[in-house]
């Protein structure tokens, strides 16, 4: 890091209550400062290039396209930044998948203020962060003999069109939210369920349930 060891980070979230909720806690942290926010995809990778900032601030979940992509594209062209995600989700949902796509950690919104200061000066000296309960999640499978779940297989976008389907959404409200076609979200919603060996929307509710992979 330069300017001093002082940690320039940049904060990419649609809720500007959640940003704002975030410089608060960053003000009290003297060797954190916040460089750049955006509210979308688009302007994280557009105004990112500017900030000059040694951590990134992601939510995973954005209103033009998956966090997960924005974090490749940052990544493809920014590799030495940080980029610590941010999710409502449950940690093994996204957390596998952020970090084997780049990312330096994964925390949840519901994590303390002081893990999240933690987690920003652990990635930024070029560290991993998890949360102790994911490390000991990851500790446990290390070794263990068991079929990988079908829903692993998955793209990330599969993984995100499966996981808003059994949410109850229809494939034309998933295409708006995710400004795709509705084409493109019926294809890949025929491809996950070849992978899965499911027939049909019902039985994919039902592993998405029986799974928790979601809430």
């Amino acid at each position: 890091m330069t300017d001093k060891a002082i940690i320039r980070v940049f904060i990419a979230d649609d809720h500007a209550i959640v940003r704002e909720g975030l410089k608060q806690i960053l003000a009290e942290s003297p060797d954190i400062i916040v460089a750049g926010e955006a509210e979308d995809g688009i302007d994280a990778i557009k105004h990112v290039r500017k900030a000059r900032c040694h951590v990134m601030l992601l939510d995973i979940s954005l209103p033009d396209r998956s966090g997960i992509d924005v974090l490749k594209l940052v990544k493809k062209e920014h590799p030495e930044l940080a980029v610590l995600m941010l999710s409502m989700h449950r940690e093994d949902q996204y957390a596998i998948r952020s970090l084997k796509a780049g990312a330096a950690g994964y925390l949840t919104k519901q994590s303390a203020p002081r893990e999240l200061v933690t987690a920003i000066r652990q990635v930024a000296a070029g560290q991993k962060y998890v949360s102790a309960a994911l490390a000991q999640e990851l500790a446990s499978a290390v070794g263990e003999n068991h079929d990988t779940p079908l829903h692993d297989t998955l793209s990330d976008r599969e993984y995100q069109t499966l996981t808003m389907i059994a949410s109850g959404k229809t494939v034309g409200a998933i295409a708006k939210e995710l400004s795709l076609s509705v084409k493109t979200i019926s294809e890949y919603r025929s491809r996950l369920l070849v992978k899965m060996k499911l027939k049909n929307s019902a039985e994919l509710t039902h592993y998405a349930i029986k799974n928790q992979l979601i809430e």
